[in-house]
């Protein structure tokens, strides 16, 4: 009998170990790396990318990737596999687009041991309802035929689209952010921060992702001081914080466009681009500043943190530069709306300092940003009046 116990304990032991490997084959398994970041990206025409494609563009570094969304001959790349993104960075034969120049900003600032990858859905012209995982269809029925022809190169439900290439991507990295340009299509719409919030949260439920952490980032339509068609609408993206509270706005004042009034041209997407980039930088903590300091484009220039800081009623602001040149600072907030010009002329070599009077202003996280030549210096700066 003892005999007994002791075989049936043995092939008991060995049935769950055959049982272990089973299960062990039967589920993927892979090395998610902390230190490669996602950023998704979708929306209408403009983060689609329309702009040209110059030599300049082409040249990037490979720590910057782009997951393909679709198969394309020409680059030749293949659906969900990393590649240098070099544009397009979305379907084939679209342009330069926001997204290029978010992800250049950051590998730029980032510690050298951290990728960043996109991964771009979007379609030209199309509302934000098309990504409404519960409304698409009844949209896409009514789209017109060229639009219906890139919703099908997506499966036909662009938003589900963008969902199964993030869980592959996830595989490789941690998702740890959300770019979205849209609201042409939408324009006068005020239900569209409520609609995008819908959006946001789906993705939230659908990836498992911290709205903590993963912040939406949406910039505006090409803005008035352009004579934009459609720049009424940023009046509303403006509401967006309210209805998505780790939401950003990130302002396209300044930004070029093409004669449409519609599109960005390519000077245009890669400074909102590089808009987009800041503003994810300062969420995660990063001093651009201090990050960039040793490119080549930054010797010699220099911003003080403001003092004091938090800032009450009055706070100084020095900065210094190493030539003769115009230099532009300016604050602003967490929406990325400008508020006040602080400096907008020629300064002399040497060390400078203004004053900013911060109880015009409601208590917040704000930025100040410093631009001379082709250097770009940002701080973050608080006003409390507690």
């Amino acid at each position: 009998m003892q005999m007994n116990a002791i075989t049936g304990r043995k092939n008991l032991s060995k049935v769950l170990l055959l049982i272990g490997f089973y299960f062990l084959g039967s589920f993927p398994v892979y090395s998610q790396d902390p230190d490669f970041y996602i950023f998704l990206c979708f929306g209408q025409s403009n983060m689609e990318g329309q702009g040209s494609i110059g030599l300049q563009d082409k040249t990037v570094d490979s720590r910057f990737r782009v997951f393909q969304a679709v198969n394309c001959g020409s680059p030749s790349r293949m659906k969900g596999k990393w590649y240098t993104a070099t544009p397009p960075l979305t379907r084939c034969y679209t342009g330069l687009s926001p997204a290029d120049y978010f992800g250049r900003t950051l590998v730029e600032a980032l510690p050298d041991h951290v990728r960043v990858g996109v991964i771009n859905v979007s379609v030209a012209g199309c509302k934000i309802e098309l990504f409404d995982r519960d409304q698409y269809q009844t949209y896409a029925s009514t789209a017109p035929d060229w639009m219906k022809s890139i919703i099908n190169g997506y499966g036909g439900n662009p938003y589900q689209y963008l969902v199964d290439l993030a869980k592959l991507a996830q595989k490789d990295g941690v998702i740890k952010g959300i770019l979205l340009h849209q609201g042409e299509s939408n324009t006068g719409d005020q239900q569209w921060p409520n609609k995008v919030r819908k959006v946001y949260e789906n993705l939230q439920e659908d990836l498992e992702l911290d709205s903590d952490s993963v912040p939406l980032l949406a910039g505006e339509m090409v803005h008035q001081d352009q004579g934009g068609a459609c720049a009424s609408m940023n009046a509303i993206i403006a509401k967006l914080p309210q209805a998505v509270p780790n939401a950003y706005v990130i302002s396209s004042r300044g930004c070029t466009d093409m004669p449409d009034n519609i599109h960005f041209n390519s000077a245009g997407y890669r400074e909102l681009g590089r808009r987009y980039g800041v503003q994810m930088l300062a969420h995660l903590g990063i001093d651009v500043s201090t990050n960039l300091a040793e490119n080549r484009h930054h010797v010699g220039y220099s911003l003080d943190q403001n003092f004091p800081n938090p800032a009450y009623a009055h706070t100084s602001i020095s900065f210094a530069i190493p030539v003769s040149g115009k230099v532009s600072l300016k604050v602003i907030n967490q929406m990325g709306m400008e508020v006040m010009e602080l400096a907008d002329k020629a300064y002399q070599p040497g060390k400078h300092t203004l004053v900013f009077d911060s109880s015009r202003f409601p208590s917040g996280i704000y930025f100040y940003v410093l631009r001379s030549g082709e250097a770009i210096l940002q701080k973050k700066m608080v006003i409390s009046h507690h």
